[in-house]
C-alpha cells in the first residue's frame, strides 16, 4: 500500500480537526447552559477524536486505528443523542452512516449500516419510525454506494489498462506472467534461451510493520531503480506477489543469468537506506526444462520464491 496522496490526508486531516473543534464546542455549549446531564459523553467523545488526530499525524501507527476511532465517535454522540433525547430528528442518523461509507471499504460499510438499521429503528421514538424515514435510509444508502462503486470501477479499468505495478517501477503480475510467456513460446519456437531471476525482498513486510508505507515504498523503489539500470532494454522485471520480484532474461543461458545474479546482488548489497539499513535480497536463478510446460515453470517459479520467503 503507498502513502496515500497529499489531497486526501489534507482532507482526512480537516475532518479530524473540524470533529474535535465542533465537538469540543458543543461540551462547552452544554457546560455554559448547565446541561451537566448530557455532559460526559461529549467530553469523552473530544478525548477520543484528540487522540485520533494525533495518531492520524504519527508516521508510525496505522491509520486504520484512527479512522475507526472517528467512525465510532459519530455512532456514540448518535446514540447518545437518541438515548437522551428520544424525539430527536431522524436527519442526525445520516451521520454515523455517512461517516461509516466515507471512513470503510465499501462492502464494510454496507454491512454495517444493514445491522445498524434495526438499532436506529428501536432508538428512534420508541420504535415508531415511519416507513417513509425507512425509505430515506434506503435511499441514503445506496447514494453513498455510488461513489465507492464507481471508484472501483475505474480503478479495476485503470487495472486492465495500466500494465505496471502500483507501488513501483515493475510489472503487475498478470502482464508479467503474459510477457513470460510470450518469451517462454519464442524461447522454445525458435531454440533461444530464456532465464528467470526469482527475487526476494525480506525486509520488505519488516520495514512496513515497523516502519510504516513509505520505508516499504523506499524499498521496492530502490530494488527497481538497481535492477532496471543495470539490466537489458528487453529484460522484463515484474512483481510476482508482495516481495517477490521476477526479472526475465531472454536470450540468457544459466552461466549469464549467474553472472546477472552476482552482479545485482552486489549492486543491491551497496544500497543502504535510512530506516533498514543495508538493502538485503535473496536471488536465485530457474531455467525453464526441455519440453516442459508453461504451467508447470511457473509453478516451479513460485515454489522456489517460497522457498526463498521461508529460508
Amino acid at each position: 500500500m503507498i502513502d496515500p496522496p497529499p489531497l486526501h490526508r489534507q482532507l482526512m486531516t480537516f475532518a479530524y480537526t473540524s470533529s474535535v473543534i465542533l465537538v469540543a464546542g458543543y461540551t462547552l455549549w452544554l457546560y455554559g447552559m448547565g446541561n451537566y446531564r448530557d455532559l460526559l459523553v461529549p467530553m469523552f467523545v473530544t478525548l477520543l477524536l484528540l487522540a485520533a488526530l494525533l495518531m492520524h499525524h504519527s508516521q508510525t501507527l496505522n491509520t486504520v486505528i484512527s479512522r475507526v476511532i472517528l467512525l465510532g465517535s459519530s455512532y456514540i454522540i448518535t446514540l447518545a443523542a437518541f438515548y437522551h433525547h428520544p424525539s430527536v430528528s431522524s436527519l442526525w442518523i445520516g451521520l454515523p452512516t455517512t461517516a461509516a461509507f466515507f471512513l470503510l471499504p465499501l462492502s464494510s460499510a454496507i454491512i454495517l449500516a444493514v445491522f445498524s438499521a434495526p438499532l436506529w429503528w428501536l432508538l428512534h421514538s420508541h420504535g415508531t419510525a415511519s416507513p417513509v424515514e425507512g425509505v430515506a435510509y434506503i435511499a441514503l444508502m445506496l447514494l453513498l454506494t455510488l461513489p465507492p462503486w464507481e471508484h472501483a470501477r475505474q480503478r479495476a479499468l485503470l487495472r486492465a489498462t495500466d500494465p505496471n505495478d502500483n507501488d513501483c517501477d515493475a510489472y503487475h503480475i498478470d502482464t508479467l506472467k503474459e510477457r513470460l510467456h510470450n518469451e517462454f513460446q519464442r524461447a522454445a519456437m525458435l531454440n533461444k534461451r530464456l532465464a528467470v531471476l526469482v527475487m526476494h525482498l525480506p525486509q520488505l513486510d519488516m520495514a512496513e510493520e515497523q516502519f510504516g508505507s513509505r520505508a516499504k515504498t523506499a524499498l521496492l523503489g530502490a530494488l527497481c531503480n538497481e535492477v532496471n539500470s543495470r539490466c537489458r532494454d528487453y529484460d522484463i522485471l515484474g512483481r510476482a506477489n508482495n516481495s517477490t520480484f521476477w526479472l526475465v532474461l531472454p536470450d540468457t543461458s544459466e552461466s549469464g543469468a549467474m553472472l546477472v545474479r552476482e552482479r545485482l546482488q552486489r549492486a543491491l548489497s551497496q544500497c543502504v537506506l535510512v530506516e533498514t539499513g543495508q538493502l538485503e535480497t535473496c536471488i536465485a536463478v530457474c531455467l525453464p526444462c526441455r519440453n516442459e510446460r508453461f504451467e508447470r515453470y511457473i509453478n516451479r517459479l513460485e515454489a522456489r520464491a517460497k522457498a526463498l520467503s521461508t529460508a
